[in-house]
């Protein structure tokens, strides 16, 4: 097989996410869906869950460097399926796409990986926990010690990982509720570790200390017909408390939150009870792009804004999307990331 047609059967799948970002909200015959009471299952379920179609492994991080310079890191490891199994050798229907990114007050650097399962590649163990594509890894004896390794062209990095509180739960003991249809995924996230390593950019090694908020997700149809995308928003504020927030953008916009305490008490709040609107749009790669928002969520008596970092935060990656840091002011303040998908113009 060439390596066009190769590419191309890899991304057969992942091509899909420009319609619901990843198929998501087309049907998914013989593949498991998520339930209600369900009870999440650890160390288990940090691993693949094959019989799914899309899953993923999604770590963000916000970071200083020693001269108060802010940064932003990305690691993200996804999972799609052609079919609820999986396999050895080339004939396996499950297919991995990294990505890695740094991001800069001026620059933004990206880097992309593709793997096809059952060779070895790209893969998930969850104990001792290893999730890897190529030489990207996440590894640790468990998922709460972690070090975080990414490379390409122009950037790498290097970081150590600490959770210091504990898992969090979205939705209902992890049942997450993305429609008024009843799509669902299930879903939870460490956004407690404290993070320190290097940075390589073109002008040469950076250390840095941040934090870090990693999350976990798998289904297989979590999108309505009608929804093209989402804006998700992981928010750590200076108090220590975290707010996790979602707008799922379709012919009624579906949201949903989980209000995450400093000891690490999770809330969750159903459709409507957090709200973000657009103040300002950005051109990048031909798209107007939302990159500073108005955020309320007024059971925890917050209304405040949260701006890009770098407006030009644009993963040019085979399935496009926006992903970067951002800072809150207002009723409250502190920093977070915000991805954004399906903004086709």
């Amino acid at each position: 097989m060439n390596v066009k047609a190769f590419v191309a059967l890899l991304l057969l799948p992942l091509a899909a996410m420009a319609q619901g970002f990843a198929g998501l909200g087309t049907d998914a015959d013989n593949f498991s869906q998520p339930v209600p009471g369900r009870a999440l299952n650890f160390p288990a379920d940090h691993g693949a869950h094959p019989d799914y179609r899309i899953e993923w492994w999604y770590l963000t991080a916000n970071m200083t460097g020693p001269d108060g310079t802010p940064y932003g890191l990305q690691w993200t490891l996804f999972r799609s399926a052609l079919a609820p199994q999986d396999g050895q050798g080339w004939d396996t229907p499950q297919l991995w796409m990294g990505h890695a990114a740094i991001t800069t007050p001026d620059a933004h650097h990206v880097a992309e990986r593709l793997a096809r399962g059952g060779i070895g590649q790209a893969g998930v163990v969850a104990s001792p926990f290893s999730a890897w594509i190529d030489n990207w890894g996440m590894e640790g004896p468990d998922i709460n010690i972690l070090r975080l390794t990414a490379s390409g062209s122009d950037f790498a990095y290097d970081v150590n990982l600490q959770a210091t509180g504990p898992l969090v739960k979205h939705g209902q003991d992890g049942y997450s509720v993305k429609s008024a249809a009843g799509q669902a995924s299930y879903y939870y996230s460490q956004p407690f570790y404290e993070l320190s390593g290097t940075l390589t950019l073109p002008d040469g090694q950076i250390p840095v200390t941040g934090t870090a908020w990693l999350d976990r997700e798998w289904s297989s149809q979590p999108l309505a017909a009608d929804q093209t995308g989402w804006d998700w928003f992981s928010l750590s504020f200076d108090s220590g408390d975290k707010l996790m927030g979602f707008v799922l953008r379709g012919s009624q916009d579906y949201t949903a939150a989980t209000w995450i305490s400093a000891d690490g008490q999770a809330t969750p709040f159903a459709d409507g009870a957090f709200t973000a609107t657009a103040l300002a749009r950005h051109s990048i790669a031909g798209r107007r792009v939302p990159t500073t928002w108005k955020i309320r969520f007024p059971a925890r008596g917050i209304d405040a804004t949260v701006t890009a970092l770098n407006p030009d935060a644009w993963m040019a990656t085979s399935v496009p999307y926006w992903e970067g840091p951002i800072t809150i002011s207002g009723s409250h303040t502190g920093v977070g990331y915000l991805e954004m998908t399906g903004y086709d113009d």
